[in-house]
């Protein structure tokens, strides 16, 4: 009775992961520096890094990490320990989490507008007066194409989100829906993928060699990567969904993700409207 538990709190248990997650994530980035801007010499020469071999250790160490952490959260979940008032501090939580990702777009939509209303000299060191932006030489996409279907495609994704989280909350837990819902908002999401690439490898320019360049492969590239992201977290709600997991009632995992999949699709809409449009 010494240790029985009195409140609606829950004290973790000790845990390897923050650690791991630490370590692999600090190899990735030695291992990604090391592959991008040449071989990396640590004690007093004896050691060299060089290669993508070091960040592919580090990141499949960081896939494990995600799927140890995660399942043992989802466990958490399963027996109990994720009471109203932990669920509240987990929302918190994970609309902080969202902010920061905002914050971080920011960045590069402050870096695309600064650069376009005030483009580089053609020496790229001093600030230019009135020069073309786009820089010359630089043929942009049309964003009434491929974009633009793009943009079709990852909306309705969302909308399919939406539709598997009603039949979640509002219909009854209709399980059917939720899966048809997942399953065609996962789709839609792959497909906006591979389209971003073949757009990727047909561009007229190159991610070097101009500012312009280095913000359209910086900006829409890394909401690419929030696509895949954001896909994965999609599929894993699918898996539980498929174990009986999720009630109108307790569905915090669903929830985060249909929240960070509508974050998507904001920024692609701002990414659509600046770098697109826009930047034209």
């Amino acid at each position: 009775m010494a240790h029985a538990k009195n409140h609606d709190y829950h004290i973790l248990n000790p845990s390897i992961w923050p650690l791991l997650a630490s370590v692999f994530a600090f190899i990735m980035l030695v291992g990604a520096v090391a592959w991008m801007a040449g071989p990396i010499t640590t004690l007093f020469g004896a050691i060299e890094f060089s290669g993508p071999w070091m960040f592919l250790i580090g990141f499949v160490g960081t896939l494990y990490v995600m799927f140890g952490w995660w399942a043992a959260t989802v466990e958490e979940n399963q027996i109990g320990d994720h009471t109203p008032v932990v669920l509240i501090g987990l929302r918190y939580g994970f609309i902080l989490f969202i902010m920061s990702e905002v914050m971080f777009f920011f960045a590069w939509f402050w870096s695309f507008f600064k650069h376009a209303m005030y483009p580089m000299h053609p020496d790229g060191l001093s600030p230019g007066i009135d020069g073309p932006w786009p820089p010359a030489g630089i043929e942009t996409f049309d964003p009434w194409h491929l974009p633009l279907i793009n943009t079709l495609i990852l909306l309705c994704s969302g909308a399919a989100a939406t539709w598997a989280h009603h039949a979640l909350v509002h219909d009854n837990n209709n399980r059917k829906d939720i899966k048809q819902g997942l399953i065609i908002a996962i789709l839609l999401g792959m497909i906006f993928t591979v389209f971003q690439a073949y757009e990727y490898g047909h561009a007229a320019f190159s991610f070097g060699g101009n500012i312009y360049g280095a913000n359209f492969f910086m900006a829409p590239g890394f909401h690419g990567f929030h696509v895949v992201v954001g896909t994965i977290f999609l599929f894993i709600c699918l898996l539980r969904v498929l174990r009986g997991h999720f009630t109108p009632e307790n569905h915090l995992g669903f929830e985060a993700a249909a929240w960070y999949w509508h974050f998507v699709d904001v920024v692609w809409l701002f990414l659509f409207a600046a770098v697109y449009i826009w930047g034209q």
